[in-house]
């Protein structure tokens, strides 16, 4: 700094009754630990493309309360016990003021319960255990993405309208396959009494042995399938399912499948016909997604995956939680997130009191194969605030904070 510049901020300074040399204002630090490397990379790179673009945007603007937003990120390599030690190191050593991100459900819940004892924010971005929110749930802990029982909610409606009586499921073996399968068999049955139940499979997660899996389902001859599989495991699963015929003549009902993360490396294997949860961006037209893809593609030279989506508005909800806050004081920011709106790229968003659960939607549509790759076809978009449940079951499912 030259005499000439320092002069200046030196008397800007004083009108402040401030220092002499003003020093810059402390940049508000997020701590952010997910699975860049490993089988999760399909998602979670985008996700850090997502919120790297959220931050730039942020920061160009100003700020939130005219600080900087910085995120300290950390890979976790999709094990719980390195998510907890950056979790631990991120609060003690960098001194974020809140964590967020996450995206296999024991690492979510592990990352939780550090947030609990430590009493730091925690927004978790991606697990979609429907613990996060009930039976585990904490003061401290929030979420973004609909759940696995507001997921199935929106497949159990579409599966409701099939013909198909005879069900089996495949689904991976651990907290949020076990959780997704148990609400889609409750929700379905609810509305079609007349189902039956005729097999299921859990492989380990990311181990799935496709050639026994398939041949166990096509020997109960179910008429319909609810698939819960992804990344590696869902690939697996549909070209096995395909050669051997398993699909033929059968309806599937999957989660997750229509998003563009798990599409596009299927091109043209794509599961025609089946009916799933996932992101059509090719055909969203509306003002606030026209302009977050414009943004992306010109920032990343790429088109947005979900992972994309739900990086940008985890950043989004960090900079609406402080500015409603006031603050970047803990208790008061986990009193603004109870009721707090964000407006994304999918439109308003609302994190509930009752539960912190946001109402971030998901689109179901089915899947088709067009130009050689695959694609959502006849979506809608679900808004997650209709599959919730009421206040007083929450009350049932969730400890007292």
């Amino acid at each position: 700094m030259n005499f000439r510049s320092w002069l200046l901020a030196a008397v800007a300074c004083a009108a402040f009754a401030l220092a002499p040399v003003c020093a810059p204002a402390q940049s508000i630090k997020i701590g952010e630990i997910n699975s860049y490397t490993g089988p999760l990379s399909a998602f979670t790179l985008p996700y850090r493309n997502g919120w790297t673009l959220a931050t730039e945007e942020i920061n160009a603007a100003g700020g939130v309360l005219g600080r900087t937003l910085e995120v300290i990120a950390r890979d976790d390599a999709g094990k719980a016990g390195d998510a907890v030690k950056f979790a631990e190191e991120l609060v003690s050593s960098e001194n974020v003021a809140l964590l967020a991100g996450t995206f296999l459900s024991n690492i979510g819940l592990a990352v939780a319960d550090i947030a609990k004892q430590r009493k730091v924010l925690f927004i978790a971005a991606e697990p979609l255990t429907d613990a996060m929110t009930w039976a585990a749930g904490n003061r401290y802990t929030f979420r973004l993405r609909p759940s696995t029982y507001m997921q199935a909610a929106m497949l159990a409606e579409e599966a409701a309208k099939l013909p198909a009586k005879r069900w089996a499921t495949l689904a991976p073996n651990y907290e949020y396959g076990q959780s997704a399968v148990a609400n889609f068999k409750k929700l379905l049955s609810a509305k079609r009494p007349d189902v039956e139940w005729v097999a299921e499979q859990w492989p380990a997660l990311f181990k799935i042995d496709a050639g026994p899996t398939v041949q166990a389902l096509a020997r109960a001859n179910p008429e319909a399938i609810y698939n819960v599989t992804f990344s590696g495991d869902l690939a697996k699963f549909v070209r096995e399912g395909s050669l051997r015929g398993l699909f033929e003549n059968r309806a599937v009902v999957s989660l997750l499948t229509g998003e563009p993360e798990y599409l596009v490396p299927l091109k043209d294997e794509a599961p025609v016909g089946w009916i799933t949860t996932g992101y059509p961006w090719t055909g969203i037209e509306t003002p606030e997604h026209d302009r977050f893809l414009a943004s992306y593609r010109d920032r990343f030279g790429e088109e947005p995956r979900l992972g994309s989506i739900v990086g940008y508005n985890t950043i989004l909800t960090v900079a609406a939680v402080v500015a409603k806050a006031g603050s970047t004081d803990t208790e008061k920011m986990v009193d603004a997130m109870k009721g707090l709106g964000v407006e994304t790229p999918f439109g308003p968003i609302t994190y509930r009191a009752i539960d912190h659960q946001s109402t971030m939607g998901a689109y179901v549509g089915r899947i088709a194969v067009q130009g050689g790759k695959g694609v959502m076809v006849d979506w809608r978009y679900a808004d997650g605030a209709d599959y919730l449940p009421s206040d007083d079951e929450v009350r049932k499912l969730r400890p007292a904070d």
